[in-house]
């Protein structure tokens, strides 16, 4: 049905555990990453944030993961740099590449522009005003560190003296870092300092249209938009009873953004339908040229919309 080479990720449901009522369920995590690798999934995915939408620190619990499991990539959904030093953060970020023997992909975002992801950064010690060119040079710093002798770098934020990185991370030409990048600027930047394409597309129409002013931009500025690995951030619901699943994904989106369904479904990929309706969504992404897709499930119960992807979603996919 689909072409052999596409990969499918699970985004954890690291904020719903720390937003339901008493501790934490760290084991659950774990539980759901091995299921995950189980049902033939390629990846697992964390998302990111301190203050704004708490959840559980990305980093230290994709490594707690990368303990139990054998094959599967280990990414973040998405990461922001600017939060952190970047010479801490390449550290930390190579460290986890090597306790996963190199599994470490790292999605990377400049964070939105609301009122509560401004008092994060404020909190933070980190302009809020600045964090565009603070996570340029952030990514460019870190690139450096993980395939680089020695680094000497004078930017406006950050200058490195000679430095040279301890650790080193299993991955030689460093770690992979994928951007959402949906309007022009972020994709001459992607351009230039990213390795992949990972948007939150609404429909396959506006993927394969986004990918073109990319392939346009590349032409004009000379880069090379081949280069760039093609993904896709996804929420479904997967149920026989669409108004159940309607009613799952509302309450999901609303809950986890603190904003109206239909403000966040306007920019959100998300879908609802049973198994065969959800298998031609996905399908339909493959048909345009995704290469990997991360699926967040929108819904209360993540083991079974788990379950239900990895036995009878994933194998029509794979044909």
């Amino acid at each position: 049905m689909a072409n052999n080479s596409t990969a499918f990720g699970y985004l954890l449901p690291t904020r719903e555990v720390v937003m339901a009522p008493g501790d934490p369920d760290f084991g659950s995590m774990i539980g759901l990453a091995e299921a995950a690798e189980g049902y033939a999934f390629d990846s697992v995915w964390c998302g990111d944030s301190i203050l704004a939408r708490p959840r559980l620190e990305a980093l230290s619990t994709l490594s707690a993961i990368a303990g139990r499991t054998k094959r599967v990539k280990l990414g973040t959904a998405v990461f922001l740099p600017a939060l952190r030093n970047p010479v801490v953060l390449a550290n930390e970020v190579a460290n986890l590449d090597i306790a996963s023997q190199g599994r470490v992909i790292l999605g990377v975002g400049i964070a939105t522009k609301t009122p509560t992801v401004e008092k994060e950064f404020n909190a933070c010690g980190v302009s809020f005003r600045h964090r565009v060119s603070i996570f340029e040079e952030c990514v460019t710093v870190m690139r450096k560190l993980w395939t680089e002798p020695e680094v000497n770098f004078d930017g406006r934020h950050f200058k490195l003296d000679g430095i040279s990185l301890g650790l080193r991370p299993v991955q030689k030409d460093g770690i992979p870092l994928w951007m959402a990048a949906s309007a022009e600027k972020p994709q001459r930047r992607m351009l230039k300092i990213g390795d992949g394409w990972f948007p939150n597309s609404t429909s396959p129409e506006a993927f394969a249209e986004g990918w073109q002013q990319i392939e346009a931009l590349a032409k004009e500025s000379g880069d090379d938009a081949g280069r760039l690995h093609k993904a896709l951030y996804t929420t479904l619901n997967i149920n026989e009873d669409k108004a159940q699943a309607d009613k799952e994904m509302r309450e999901f989106i609303e809950g986890y953004y603190n904003t109206p369904f239909e403000t966040m479904s306007r920019t959100q990929s998300v879908f609802t339908g049973n198994v065969k309706e959800a298998t031609g969504w996905l399908k339909s992404f493959i048909d345009v040229g995704v290469q990997t897709i991360v699926i967040r499930f929108g819904g209360p119960n993540q083991a079974s919309q788990l379950e239900l992807c990895g036995k009878e979603i994933l194998p029509q996919l794979r044909g």
